[in-house]
């Protein structure tokens, strides 16, 4: 569904009460680019990202065809950067009762500060209940950049909620695939790599395979659907054989 048909903002369901609210975006050059919030529609609404600050009014908009967006409760982020959490005060100040969702180390350093509410910080493995669904939390720290980096799973529908993993270029068109998104995905990393290569990076894609995932709700380009635990051992695998040769180049 198109929610403005100046910007192409559109919503659609990719899991039983999850939407995938995509913006596309064109550079001066002419490449696309998009970006992705996810909502869960239930008694304890969920936003995970909020896209940057200048896509408030269109985000917010794209709420409103599904739920009145003051009825937030949570607005999650994988770390702080402006397209996961740069409306995240004009969100709160919208919802009343919302809450930023973030690391316990994003909470720390950063959202205690940044946020106008209360950040609720949680913890590795910690369940959340909203309702219907239920999400739990992962800490990534470095996966793939960021030291308070986390990531979230719905377990009823087994969405994967995986944040700048897998980014894709292009505006995102198809809002749900089965198609490859491995090969678009590094392709797109490969020349500006921003992935932090940590020493625990491929243990945490394997760690998060093995919650088994069914559904990949990427942050940029189309959400996935699928065998996420083999497309995230793929990924481990990438990114560790790329790792050598990138630090290489580097330290030329």
């Amino acid at each position: 569904m198109i929610t403005n048909t100046q910007s192409g903002t559109n919503i659609h369901e990719i899991a039983e009460g999850i939407y995938r609210i995509n913006t596309p975006i064109r550079f001066p050059d002419g490449a696309a680019f998009s970006f992705n919030q996810y909502l869960v529609a239930d008694d304890e609404p969920l936003l995970f990202h909020t896209g940057p600050r200048k896509l408030f009014p269109l985000v917010s908009e794209a709420i409103g065809r599904v739920l009145a967006p003051e009825r937030l409760r949570y607005v999650g982020l994988s770390h702080v950067e402006a397209d996961e959490c740069g409306a995240m005060n004009e969100f709160l100040a919208l919802a009343p009762r919302a809450v930023p969702l973030c690391s316990q180390v994003a909470a720390m350093v950063s959202m205690n500060d940044l946020a106008d509410h209360e950040p609720r910080a949680m913890a590795d493995g910690e369940l959340l209940a909203l309702g219907r669904h239920t999400m739990r939390w992962f800490d990534t720290p470095h996966t793939p950049h960021g030291w308070d980096c986390g990531l979230m799973m719905e377990v009823s529908t087994r969405t994967f909620f995986c944040g700048d993993l897998f980014t894709q270029p292009g505006g995102g068109e198809v809002a749900l695939t089965e198609a490859d998104i491995l090969a678009p995905s590094e392709a797109f990393r490969q020349p500006m790599d921003y992935f932090a290569h940590a020493p625990d990076t491929a243990a945490i894609l394997h760690r998060l395979a093995g919650e088994k995932p069914q559904t990949l709700a990427c942050m940029h380009g189309s959400a996935w659907r699928g065998d996420g635990g083999a497309l995230l051992r793929e990924l481990a695998r990438a990114v560790t054989s790329a790792a050598p040769a990138t630090l290489a180049a580097v330290a030329a």
